[in-house]
């Protein structure tokens, strides 16, 4: 049996989506298969609030690119139907917002993040990922082994539907091991680095890690 949402009977009376509901071929992020997945000081939502640290970007299809760069071996460039040809994957995800709402039971669809590491080559010196928005210069840097992760995607669509402008569409970053903000809406690059980088939210005073298991808010 497949997801539908937040139109799935079960989600609206209040039991969130659990792993068996989901088709075999959809990987399944190990955070849902926790007794209880809502972390420290998080309440759940069955709602998707829609929050931005600046305004949502205008970015027409015909002129949106991905670009993988940095410490790598093949340096790559998608358009949007070069990025569509590319192999699909599926994960079935909860979402941790650092202002403390959880949306438990989320169904991603896009490119794993570990077949892009593959098809660029990874070398040996990267030990970091910037990611990159098209809003402005907007940043958010994560550690390689966790952005290295089968449950991690660069995704378009969210519960069967594509991915909304303010919700981060037409493609953004999904890391479900961390907080939210580290899963870049609007993702326009991903440069790989040997030394860390902290990006807009970490140099304002945001953790520069953000497990939500360990309540990583802000720097102390």
């Amino acid at each position: 049996m497949s997801l539908s949402g937040p139109d799935d009977p079960k989600y609206q009376s209040g039991s969130p989506p659990e792993p068996g509901s989901v088709a075999p071929e959809v990987i399944v992020s190990p955070d849902t298969r926790r007794s209880n997945r809502i972390p420290p000081g998080q309440v759940r939502t069955r709602k998707w609030p829609v929050l931005h640290a600046t305004t949502v970007p205008s970015i027409p299809i015909a002129e949106w690119r991905l670009t993988i760069d940095g410490l790598v071996e093949r340096p790559l460039e998608f358009s949007w139907e070069q990025f569509q040809s590319l192999p699909r994957s599926k994960v079935f995800a909860d979402f941790h917002c650092v202002t403390r709402w959880s949306r438990l039971g989320n169904l991603w669809e896009g490119v794993a993040v570990q077949t892009l590491l593959q098809m660029a080559g990874v070398k040996p010196t990267a030990r970091f990922v910037i990611a990159g928005a098209y809003d402005s210069d907007w940043t958010t840097n994560l550690p390689l082994p966790e952005f290295d992760q089968p449950d991690a995607l660069v995704v378009d669509r969210h519960d069967g539907e594509l991915l909304d402008a303010d919700h981060g569409g037409p493609v953004r970053l999904i890391v479900p091991r961390l907080y939210a903000w580290k899963s870049a809406k609007w993702l326009k690059r991903l440069t790989l680095v040997a030394d860390d980088r902290p990006g807009f939210w970490e140099e304002m005073g945001y953790h520069n890690y953000g497990d939500p298991w360990r309540e990583e808010r802000f720097t102390e």
